[in-house]
């Protein structure tokens, strides 16, 4: 296909060349022309705006840093949304506002284009090599129409639902990152404080039960509602917590996201759940976002983790 691609940085620049290695004909457009330069070498063309790269492209790709740069290439002046043909769409592979996503949707759904959040997941070494998620929101039948080329950069493509879903499954991965170097960087600096060598500690730790388990993969329980029997009991969980965040006093080491984990199992020990799944105390945030308890069906859960086995 004749694409576009907008923003040849850290991402894009591994992205694009995943395209012009698949044989698309790529017409490209960065702030910096010098960012183009080993694109225009192996033949794609050169554009001066973001309109041009609409107007000599089926579909376009943007990486940008932040959402204002998105809204800008898109409705700007000299923007995407003045040179696109009908019926044509724009993948935004940013990581980008739910807000500026529905924005840039709505305009574009006036002139009969489409706007598609694709947010992507696995640094520029997956960009570069092709290991790539990408979490497509928008129109089903754009984003099937297009899975070939999208198939050319990552090899997890996957529609999750309408305008701005993709975004959401973004922010959610990676605030879960966020969170977790914080919890990571408190427990290890308190057992090494405590005396095990970093190392040694690293490589047992990581051959346990939560170790050798995808990080998402411990929500299972969680999103089927099964608490009842329990894996592994609320109360034993909560003493465990409390022993680890004992040592840390112990050692001098703080372990403020420990004591706000022994906070909420000691809440839901209090609505006496002590003999339900450690997990169980996940439904106190359910509560507090007044949202319906998940409800999946455990076989349907049990399924797509056997999958990716």
């Amino acid at each position: 296909m004749r694409v576009g691609f907008i923003g040849l940085g850290m991402m894009g620049k591994g992205m694009a060349a995943n395209l012009q290695k698949a044989g698309h004909q790529l017409t490209v457009y960065d702030l910096h022309r010098a960012a183009a330069e080993p694109f225009l070498a192996k033949g794609a063309e050169w554009a001066n705006s973001p309109r041009a790269v609409a107007e000599a492209s089926e579909v376009i790709f943007t990486s940008l840093p932040v959402p204002a740069d998105v809204e800008a290439v898109a409705l700007g002046p000299g923007g995407l949304i003045e040179g696109m043909k009908p019926d044509t769409a724009f993948f935004d592979m940013s990581t980008n506002s739910v807000t500026v996503v529905r924005k840039i949707n709505a305009a574009f759904a006036e002139k009969n284009l489409y706007m598609l959040d694709s947010p992507v997941s696995g640094g520029p070494g997956g960009a570069a090599s092709g290991k790539m998620a990408i979490w497509v929101g928008g129109d089903e039948q754009q984003f099937n129409r297009h899975k070939s080329v999208l198939d050319a950069m990552g090899d997890q493509a996957k529609y999750i639902g309408p305008i701005g879903a993709g975004t959401i499954a973004k922010l959610v991965h990676n605030c879960t990152s966020a969170v977790m170097n914080v919890a990571l960087a408190e427990v290890f600096t308190m057992g090494i404080k405590a005396g095990v060598d970093p190392l040694e500690l690293w490589q047992a730790v990581r051959q346990g039960a939560t170790g050798r388990a995808r990080t998402f993969d411990r929500l299972g329980k969680f999103l089927a509602g099964a608490y009842d029997p329990a894996d592994f009991a609320l109360r034993l969980l909560h003493k465990d917590v409390s022993l680890a965040v004992g040592l840390g006093k112990e050692v001098g080491v703080p372990m403020r996201l420990a004591n706000l984990a022994l906070e909420e199992l000691t809440e839901a020990l209090n609505r006496g759940w002590s003999q339900r799944d450690s997990r169980v105390g996940m439904l106190l945030q359910v509560e507090r976002s007044k949202i319906t308890p998940p409800a999946v069906d455990l076989q349907k859960v049990n399924a797509v983790l056997a999958n990716d086995n």
